[in-house]
């Protein structure tokens, strides 16, 4: 775990600690069960107990960890119900951020996911699957960006970080060029200002995205 001073610049303490924390939990670094006592992250970290502590509270919030009688905060993490429940869920408001994208994104935008498409595609045929999937969370970063919606924007954003390690999964272990073949169709459609198009094609991506995931782990 590296200290905090080495990753962020400006922002509170407590909000690096969170998401250094939170980053490690998703990306399954610490895995469930794993106790986070004040004294050893104080010293992992290089900071002192009152951001840690701070840190604990916003995770047990987000029910990343939950603290145990006499044991303190232990990781929960993300189960397998959890990202099944996230996928549906996203399966029926993704296709709305994505149906508003095809009516409001700018040109700009625009021009940023077809480019996004293409390295994906190039990526693709070079067998390079973890550019594909580093490229994969920009193509959405952009469709929620172009919805206009911040409210979407920021339940989808949650979302997607949440399940980062399900998605890097599914991309990284062979969907690369399935996955790469869905946004060109997502992309095109919101090209075509196509809002019933864009939805349904992105809501068959997700859900193409759940199968695949756990398909994977059997």
């Amino acid at each position: 775990m590296k200290k905090i001073d080495e990753i962020y610049a400006a922002t509170p303490v407590r909000t690096q600690v969170f998401h250094q924390l939170e980053k490690e939990i998703l990306s399954g670094d610490l895995v469930p069960g794993t106790s986070l006592t004040e004294t050893k992250l104080c010293s992992q970290l290089g900071v002192s107990r009152t951001p840690i502590r701070e840190a604990l509270m916003q995770l047990e919030l987000e029910g990343l960890v939950k603290t145990i009688h006499n044991k303190g905060a232990v990781v929960v993490g993300i189960s397998g119900d959890d990202v099944d429940d996230i996928y549906t869920i996203r399966v029926r408001i993704e296709g709305l951020a994505a149906r508003r994208a095809a009516e409001n994104i700018t040109p700009e935008e625009l021009e940023d996911l077809r480019e996004i498409v293409e390295l994906q595609e190039f990526y693709v045929g070079r067998g390079d699957n973890l550019q594909v999937w580093n490229l994969d969370n920009r193509f959405h970063e952009i469709v929620y960006e172009g919805c206009r919606s911040r409210p979407l924007k920021q339940i989808l954003s949650l979302f997607h970080n949440y399940i980062q390690k399900a998605r890097e999964t599914t991309v990284r272990g062979g969907r690369a060029a399935a996955s790469t073949q869905e946004h060109r169709a997502i992309l095109t459609a919101i090209e075509q200002r196509d809002p019933d198009e864009a939805e349904r094609l992105m809501g068959v991506h997700v859900e193409n995205a759940r199968k695949s995931f756990f398909e994977m782990l059997g």
